[in-house]
């Protein structure tokens, strides 16, 4: 059995999170049109625009290493998706909805956080400068959103949540 490297791990999470991101494009519009707060809605629309970006940045992180841009299943992000669909549609018409949307974001959001921290760690000990500066941007833009719903979240939503109850 051949011995794996860092380079085939670094590999392996790329097509993890490019999967991930390729499900969170297709949930995010579904996220959207279920959320009741319009700051909400726009917050899912401005970030599946991100994640489509993020993905063509991935994209160029495969090329970097000069392998096919290709995704594996990722359980993890499927579950977490999962419980954001069980939200909408225990939740529907009532106000914990976008409390509930709203969490099920961050999760995600998490995950990713977690998943292009160690991406970009990788490639900077595998002296993958490029894919570094791709990398970093995800993170950048993954922690600027995760912050845009911390806000959200302590500014209107959960007291809507709560007002309603």
């Amino acid at each position: 059995m051949a011995s794996k490297t860092l380079d085939d791990l670094f590999h392996e999470t790329l097509k993890d999170i490019y999967y991930a991101e390729r499900q969170i494009v297709k949930a995010l519009p579904k996220m959207a049109r279920g959320a009741r707060d319009e700051k909400l809605k726009a917050a899912f629309e401005k970030h599946r625009d991100e994640t489509e970006g993020q993905i063509e940045r991935l994209k160029q992180v495969f090329e970097i290493i000069g392998k096919r841009a290709q995704g594996k299943t990722c359980p993890a992000i499927d579950g977490i998706i999962e419980e954001g669909e069980e939200i909408l549609d225990e939740f529907k018409g009532n106000p914990a909805l976008d409390a509930g949307l709203l969490a099920a974001a961050q999760a995600v959001e998490h995950y990713e956080i977690s998943r292009y921290g160690t991406l970009r760690t990788w490639a900077q000990q595998l002296g993958l400068k490029e894919a570094v500066k791709l990398l970093e941007e995800t993170l950048a833009e993954e922690s600027k959103t995760d912050e845009a719903l911390t806000s959200l979240a302590k500014s209107a939503v959960n007291m809507a949540a709560q007002k309603a109850a």
